[in-house]
């Protein structure tokens, strides 16, 4: 089994799976019986139905496979809740996952229930390294889908005109620290997962093999960019400017007449947005989210900079802890940078787009069998992310972590991090290897 690539380091695999299971129900404790089947759209999911699919997943591709005998709760939730593994079957249709009001938020319980169970059971009495592996990836799995029900939710309640909110917070500072440029002298350097300084125990099949690229020399900005800075960009016309467009983003731009980021209200001169804690007044200091790649990519133009490639963004993380906010913060939303030196929430906040398509690394192989499907299959028409965000886990995020999106879309705490090609080191800024 080829399937995590993975160094299983994990002492007590049981209890971290049930800690995390138990975790995706703490999300969903705020949430009303008319809530958990939400669906504003296709690409969103309601909240029962994450429940459902990642014990789905445990269920398809450890117990049926692991225990003898092993009778699943109804056979009816393998199609129900299939999400795209053709290997396994045929799916209920993703656009009319809000059509499923039963099973009901109870039953689903009842077989998240059924499912840990039959897994605690199963670990207790062996863990072979393959089921070792299997497990630590659905865990992974379930906090990839954690971060996806924050997400969906805040899509699906930002079409009720009362704008609900998930959970209160207090409002932040409203000063960022100065943006400076930080220069790294390129080279030949290696990225990918599985390093041998790497401390990290799992790692998913596209963040390998590890192998060398080449990068000239870059600056990377020292933080993300701000909603103060965007802010700017839109009042100097930055969404009626085709100059600053990719052909495929004007399009976007003028079929969608779109004239700020997803969740903004400029209206009357005020600047508010939506967030999981209601409709609020436009903090500047705040990173900016909701980008799509287009106005990220339009936002760098217009800043005279452009968007860092996945292996610049990764060589500048590699030698940073994971320090940031994250879904443990109890925040859901981005936070201001910290002061400091060096580069600041390369994880955590917002995610932030790069100028590389996702595509596999070279020598990359796919696992076989439909568990192969997870990642491999999409490497096609989509963006690479990188650095996690305010909704993601911070023991899921590592430098070489690699998420993928298409370019139009903007539902997730997606930011971005300017870039700059250098000729020459400049003795005048702060310098990094």
């Amino acid at each position: 089994m080829s399937y995590p690539q993975a160094r299983l380091q994990d002492d007590d695999l049981a209890g971290t799976l049930l800690a995390n299971r138990a975790f995706s129900e703490t999300l969903c404790a705020p949430l009303t019986p008319e809530d958990m089947g939400l669906q504003a759209c296709p690409e969103v999911s309601p909240p029962r139905w994450h429940l459902a699919h990642t014990t789905w997943f445990f269920e398809t591709f450890i117990l049926k496979p692991h225990v003898p005998g092993y009778r699943p709760l109804d056979p009816r939730f393998e199609y129900l809740f299939n999400s795209y593994y053709n290997g396994v079957g045929e799916q209920y249709p993703r656009p009319r996952r809000h059509l499923l009001s039963r099973p009901d938020t109870a039953t689903v319980l009842a077989w998240r229930r059924h499912v840990d169970e039959a897994l605690a059971d199963l670990l207790s009495r062996s863990a072979t390294p393959e089921l070792a592996a299997l497990v630590r990836l659905g865990i992974e799995h379930e906090q990839q889908h954690q971060e996806l029900l924050l997400t969906d939710l805040k899509f699906n309640f930002s079409h009720n005109p009362l704008y609900p909110q998930y959970q209160p917070r207090e409002d932040q500072a409203d000063k960022a620290p100065a943006l400076s440029w930080l220069e790294y002298h390129g080279g030949l350097v290696t990225i990918g997962a599985g390093g041998p300084s790497s401390t990290n125990s799992f790692y998913f099949d596209n963040e390998t093999p590890r192998h060398r690229q080449w990068l000239e020399p870059f600056a990377l900005a020292s933080r993300p960019a701000t909603c103060g800075e965007y802010l700017a960009f839109i009042e100097d016309g930055g969404y009626q400017r085709p100059e600053l467009w990719l052909s495929d983003g004007w399009a976007w731009v003028s079929q969608q007449r779109i004239r700020a980021p997803l969740y903004w209200f400029l209206n009357d001169g005020l600047a508010e947005h939506y967030t999981l804690a209601g409709r609020r007044p436009l903090n500047l200091a705040e990173p900016v989210a909701h980008l799509n790649y287009y106005e990220a990519d339009a936002f760098a133009r217009w800043c005279g900079k452009r968007l860092p490639t996945e292996a610049e963004w990764e060589h500048a993380a590699a030698s940073q802890p994971v320090a940031g906010g994250f879904v443990e913060d109890g925040h859901y939303h981005p936070t201001i940078a910290a002061p400091g030196e060096g580069p600041r929430q390369l994880f955590g906040d917002v995610w932030e787009w790069t100028a590389s398509a996702y595509l596999p690394y070279p020598g990359f192989q796919p696992a076989p069998g439909a568990v192969g499907e997870y990642n491999g299959k999409f490497m096609c028409n989509q963006m690479v992310l990188r650095g996690g965000s305010c909704a993601s886990s911070r023991d899921h995020l590592r430098a070489s972590y690699r998420n993928f999106f298409y370019p139009h879309l903007r539902w997730q705490f997606s930011g971005v991090r300017l870039a700059q090609s250098m000729e020459a080191p400049d003795a005048t800024s702060a310098t990094a290897p």
